[in-house]
């Protein structure tokens, strides 16, 4: 686990949920982490992130905005990677241009602009999500297998009002347009719905979606998501880093389960919970689909199973006391 010694990489919005994940697993395997985020001086951002194997000696924190141009120019200096993350994900917006698209937009072209002005950087890892490779006028039905060729409509999004779709979309459209202008070797990763552990103590949205479930929600939405575990987003991050030949996009879904699968996991495993029993509208439940592995696999991601991650989402939300439940005699 010492590939990283000797080589320095930058991690943007280090704080958030899939980046503190990554920062934690770089420092392990040797890297100097340069982590920007917005704020440094908030311990709520940092003290999870100052307190992992390695920060000590390995780890800088820098403050850079998004929006700010140039921002990014001291950050990424003198490394050998970047793993941009850093973009909004949340949505209840007022203003979707400010809120979620002109960030994931703008902040990912000054990012990549900072590191086309740098000659170390090797590469960029760009966080991008499935919101840029499902959402198209193509249907999604459980014969219909998704990959990387698959690109989401933003013009059809907008019209759906899916405005965090449209902003991971035009993200990383930008982001080829301006890496094949600019020569700037990238790689996207798009995984799906992140679950699983959480290292800082704030609640992230995927977190909310499972605490809302398991904290009295009286229906659950009919829906289906594609679900992934943090731990093999971080992984792929890194691996789109270290192999070579890692080269476009890679989609991260475990799998694609409706809302009614997660409640009967999550019951299955914590007998004793109150959860939803409804659905929140009387229409059949909408369709699942399937989403390429073939490509992930060859980063070595290894797909911990869904069941897994909702444990590991719970038992981690009971831990940062986010929700109490006693008695809960837990099967898995």
């Amino acid at each position: 686990m010492s590939s990283g010694v000797g080589k320095t990489v930058c991690v943007t919005g280090a704080s958030g949920y899939v980046a503190s994940w990554l920062v934690k697993l770089l420092l392990l395997r040797g890297y100097t982490v340069r982590a920007s985020v917005r704020d440094p001086n908030d311990p709520r951002k940092t003290q999870h992130l100052l307190s992992l194997d390695g920060a000590e000696n390995r780890l800088k924190l820098f403050k850079a905005n998004l929006l700010e141009e140039g921002s990014f120019d001291s950050v990424v200096d003198g490394c050998d990677g970047v793993f941009h993350t850093a973009s909004p994900f949340y949505h209840d917006v007022v203003d979707p241009q400010a809120e979620l698209i002109d960030p994931a937009v703008n902040g990912t072209l000054n990012v990549l602009n900072s590191c086309a002005k740098t000659p170390s950087v090797k590469r960029l890892v760009l966080t991008s999500s499935i919101a840029a490779v499902a959402y198209n006028r193509k249907p999604r039905t459980p014969d219909v297998v998704v990959d990387e060729n698959w690109f989401t409509d933003a013009d059809y999004c907008k019209g759906l009002k899916q405005w965090y779709v449209v902003s991971k979309t035009m993200a990383e459209e930008s982001a080829w347009k301006f890496s094949k202008e600019k020569n700037v070797d990238m790689v996207t990763i798009n995984p799906a719905m992140v679950v699983g552990p959480l290292l800082q103590p704030t609640l992230n949205t995927s977190a909310a979606a499972i605490l809302s479930l398991i904290k009295g929600a009286q229906t659950f939405p009919n829906a289906r998501l594609g679900w992934i575990n943090v731990k093999d987003v971080a992984n792929a991050h890194i691996q789109a880093f270290e192999i070579p030949s890692a080269t476009g996009r890679y989609c991260l879904v475990e799998r694609v389960a409706h809302y009614s699968e997660i409640v009967k996991i999550l019951h299955e495993l914590y007998p004793s919970l109150q959860l939803p029993e409804k659905c929140a509208n009387d229409k059949p439940y909408v369709p699942t689909y399937r989403v390429s592995k073939e490509k992930a696999k060859t980063l070595g991601v290894e797909f911990i199973p869904l069941d897994v991650s909702l444990k590991e989402t719970v038992e981690s939300l009971k831990e940062k006391g986010f929700v109490e439940f006693y008695r809960s005699s837990c099967r898995l």
